[in-house]
Parts: C-alpha cells; sequence; structure tokens
C-alpha cells in the first residue's frame, strides 16, 4: 500500500501541549504509508517555534495563527494543503499503529459522492473504580457523530462551504456544525475502520462550570440549522429548560425576601434547592462517590444551572441576526495597476514600481490565513508595440519581489481592437486563473480600480471590489455592488466574509 496517502495532508492543530509529543511519537512509529505532508498549525498567540520533526514522520510543516482557535486553525491547516484530502487529528489522541494503513482504506473505499470519513475513538476508563463525572463526559466521544478528533474530509468539499465555521470559539460544535454544512450540500459522510484513543485528560474542580459557555455555541448552531439540528447532528440533548427553572426559581426567591414577602420567598428557595439537589444527585450517583467527587458536583451543581442560563441568553443576544457563514475565498485576484502600484501608463521600467500604501501588508494577511493570491492585469501597451512582453514580465518581477510571491500571474498582452477574451471586462483571465489553481470561480474575488475589473470577475462567476482611485469614473463607483475606500479595507471584508 506504498504511496496510497500520496493525495492525502494531515493536519494537527495545536496550542502545545505536552500530548502533542505522545501524537507524534505515536505517528512516528505507526506502520503503513506517510500521508504527503503533516502539517502542524500551532494556535498559540506566543511563544517559542514548535519542533515536531522526527525520525518516522512525513514531511512536516509549522504554520502559526497567532491565537485563532480551533476553527481557525484547522481552516488555516486545509488551506495550506494542496492535496485531495485532509485528515485532521486533534493534539491529545494517540492513532493505532495501524493508522495509516486503516486510513489509506478508509479513502481508497469510498465513492466520489462521500466528503468525508470519521475514525473510531475510544476512551479508557479506570478499571477499578466508577468514572468521574468528568470522566463520563470524555467517554461520550465515543459515540459521538463527526467530531474532528479523527475526521478525513474532501478539500473540495471543505472549499465549497468555507471550512470551519469561526464564530464558534471553543473546541465545541465547530465540527458538528461543519458537518451539517457539508451534508447539505448532497454530499455523504461515513465511519472508517480506523482507531484513535483519546485519554482523559486531567483538569480541574471547575471545568464542568467553564464548559457552560457552550450553551451560546448551541444557540448559534439553532439559528444556523434551525430547531431540529440535535437529531441531524446526533447531539444529545442537555437539561436547559430544568437550568431555566432552576435559575428562575433563585431569582423569585431572591426578588420575593427583596419585597418583603418571606414565606413566598422561602418557597422559591425551596424549589431551587430541590432542583440542585437532583441535579447533583444525577451526577454523584453513577460516579465513585468520593469525597472529592461528591464535593465538587455540589459545588459545580450550584453554580451551573446559572452559567448556563446566562450563556444561553447571551448566546441569544450575540446571535439573533447571524448570517450563513461563507468564510474565506479560496484565490484572491488584483488589478496591478492602480491597485496595488501606483499607475504609470504603459510601464516596461521596474524601477518606476511603487507599491500604494498598505499593498504589502494587505497581501501578508490574505497568505497568512492560507487565501491564496494572484494578478490579473491587462497590457494593451504590448499589443500596441509601446513595450515587449519581455518588459511586462519585468515589471510583474518586480512587484512579485515588492508585494511577494503570487500564486498565479496573467497578462492580456492584446490591445482593445483585438477582440481576445482575457483583456478584461472579459472573463479570460478570471477564468484562467481559475482553472490553474483548481478553483471555483463562486470562490474567487477580484480586487480593482475601475468597472472592468468587477466585470471581468461578474463575466467569471467570480465576486468583485471596487476600490476607487481618481481615475475611477463617478457612474463606475455608483455601479459598483461592493466598493471599499482603500485596498487595505477591501481585504479586510474579504477576511470578514463579506464578499
Amino acid at each position: 500500500m506504498t504511496g496510497a496517502l500520496d493525495n492525502c495532508t494531515l493536519v494537527v492543530p495545536s496550542i502545545g501541549r505536552p500530548s502533542l509529543d505522545v501524537l507524534l511519537d505515536a505517528l512516528a512509529g505507526a506502520s503503513g504509508p506517510r500521508p504527503a505532508e503533516l502539517v502542524v498549525v500551532d494556535d498559540r498567540p506566543t511563544g517559542a517555534p514548535l519542533r515536531p520533526d522526527r525520525a518516522g514522520l512525513p514531511p512536516v510543516r509549522v504554520v502559526r495563527t497567532g491565537g485563532g482557535g480551533p476553527a481557525r486553525a484547522r481552516n488555516l491547516g486545509w488551506r495550506v494543503a494542496r492535496t485531495e484530502w485532509i485528515a485532521f487529528l486533534d493534539d491529545d489522541v494517540v492513532p493505532d499503529p495501524d493508522w495509516y494503513e486503516r486510513l489509506a482504506a478508509d479513502l481508497a473505499a469510498l465513492p466520489a459522492d462521500v466528503a468525508g470519513t470519521q475514525g473510531r475513538v475510544r476512551v479508557p476508563l479506570p478499571a477499578g473504580r466508577r468514572p468521574t463525572d468528568w470522566e463520563r463526559g470524555t467517554a461520550g466521544l465515543a459515540t459521538s457523530s463527526w467530531i474532528t478528533a479523527d475526521l478525513a474530509y474532501r478539500r473540495a468539499a471543505l472549499a465549497a462551504v468555507g471550512g470551519f465555521d469561526e464564530r464558534f470559539p471553543r473546541a465545541f460544535r465547530e465540527d458538528s456544525d461543519l458537518a451539517l454544512r457539508v451534508m447539505d450540500t448532497g454530499a455523504g459522510l461515513t465511519r472508517g475502520e480506523r482507531w484513535i484513543t483519546h485519554p482523559v485528560r486531567p483538569v480541574d474542580r471547575w471545568v464542568s462550570a467553564r464548559v457552560q459557555a457552550g450553551n451560546a455555541d448551541d444557540v448559534l448552531m439553532r439559528r444556523l440549522h434551525g430547531p431540529d439540528w440535535r437529531a441531524r447532528a446526533d447531539a444529545a440533548v442537555g437539561r436547559r429548560p430544568r437550568h431555566l427553572a432552576v435559575t428562575g426559581a433563585a431569582l423569585a426567591a431572591l426578588g420575593l425576601a427583596v419585597a418583603g414577602r418571606p414565606r413566598a420567598a422561602a418557597l422559591a428557595a425551596l424549589g431551587w434547592a430541590a432542583g440542585t439537589a437532583e441535579f447533583a444527585w444525577a451526577r454523584v450517583a453513577p460516579g465513585p462517590r468520593t469525597r472529592h467527587e461528591v464535593t465538587t458536583m455540589a459545588l459545580t451543581s450550584a453554580v451551573i444551572p446559572p452559567l448556563a442560563t446566562w450563556h444561553f441568553l447571551r448566546g441569544a443576544v450575540q446571535h439573533r441576526d447571524v448570517p450563513a457563514w461563507r468564510g474565506l475565498p479560496d484565490l484572491v485576484l488584483f488589478d496591478r495597476d492602480g491597485t496595488l502600484v501606483h499607475d504609470v501608463p504603459y510601464n516596461g521600467d521596474p524601477a518606476l514600481v511603487r507599491p500604494v500604501d498598505g499593498a504589502r501588508e494587505a497581501l501578508d494577511a490574505l497568505r497568512a490565513r492560507g487565501v491564496r493570491i494572484g494578478l490579473v492585469t491587462n497590457q494593451s501597451g504590448v499589443g500596441r508595440g509601446l513595450i515587449t512582453r519581455a518588459q511586462a514580465d519585468a515589471v510583474n518581477a518586480r512587484v512579485a519581489e515588492l508585494l511577494g510571491p503570487f500564486d498565479t500571474v496573467q497578462v492580456c498582452p492584446h490591445a482593445p481592437e483585438d477582440g481576445c477574451d482575457c483583456r478584461k471586462p472579459a472573463p479570460g483571465m478570471v477564468k484562467a486563473a481559475c482553472a490553474e489553481l483548481d478553483v471555483a470561480p463562486a470562490r474567487c474575488v477580484l480586487i480593482g480600480d475601475i468597472a472592468a475589473d468587477v466585470q471581468a470577475a461578474a463575466a467569471a462567476g467570480a465576486a468583485g471590489i471596487l476600490v476607487p482611485t481618481p481615475v475611477t469614473r463617478p457612474e463606475e463607483v455608483t455601479a459598483a455592488a461592493h466598493r471599499a475606500p482603500t485596498l487595505a479595507e477591501a481585504v479586510d471584508d474579504v477576511l470578514a466574509g463579506a464578499w
């Protein structure tokens, strides 16, 4: 089966936990074919560079997000990859020794209408005692659907839906949301035969209180996928109605006491106490019932209902008008003269190239998020005999020297009267750039300074953003559906998903 994973990139997001070394050691020592590349995404805001290289691993690349959260980290990982398949592993799992072999077999067995395959998860629990509340919760991963602890997706499927929704800030629900959006395209997801072990990591007493922040993410899921999202995502129904009732009883007790109605306040307080006791016992009964566990359950059962309610209400406000996730485009194309560099008519001299303010920073911001970039430029001076093609290419080379490399460069050397299909506003260069990089035009943006740029984008099925300059005619500005005052602000719109 040698070479059977040449079409797959392995992506591991990490915040540098010690478990990363355990995972990498297991991958280095496993048998079977290696993926084309291992991309480790360092999601720490700062810190010394991660050094994951060791004998036995596939070729390793480390990229950094600067601390954007697990959804953004996974997005950067798959965006910088170029293979058909992207296999995600969390940095706190341990793959079986035959994981590579079984992954290769899982991928080879999939028909074209299947977009992803999930691995199987085991969670080891203590043999000599009952599991704690936290251990039981972690054990639920073994039966969860579409978790990215071990899940491989076709890269095209990720691109089609914009990848992971980065409005999910935690490692919670972002994987279920992605799976539902992928399945909404008509694609299927299956379970494979490869296995990983997910150990129960040590936590402090208050972890169950902190995870209540996920109630806001549940609200986002409902806003995006409707009231039946739990059934579609195979997600367990929680205790939110009871938490709301217990919290309401506590607030009523306080309000009635302040209002001078002690008997009614006592009844409300009794309701709160009964609800809290029921919740605590439901968590204590199946566990080891040690002094530490009972104390932890008692303390956290008192604070979880109001915390869950608070985060639910916070999510209801925060996500009340949330639009569908669009994500980042796969490709952003730029006009050259007047957009990236100051316009010098029929320029054939590289020494005259002067980038506009903020151009390098704007392009680097796209590169940092894994978005490919390209240049599409009309050079009618070649067709008119005013400059040579070699001079036009030399100017483009200087632009790349000053602004960084482009993934594609498309040049129309024709005069307007030649009637070619590449000169903007014709769509030829946009289509050629998309074809070269295997990008759907619908996932492409073209940024330029005149109507011909946005018209070329529209003709190709791409999005266009107009950045007006003094040479842009007023009627072109008025007609543009999407315009931005500066190049930097146009790129900011793209990075915000507003394209």
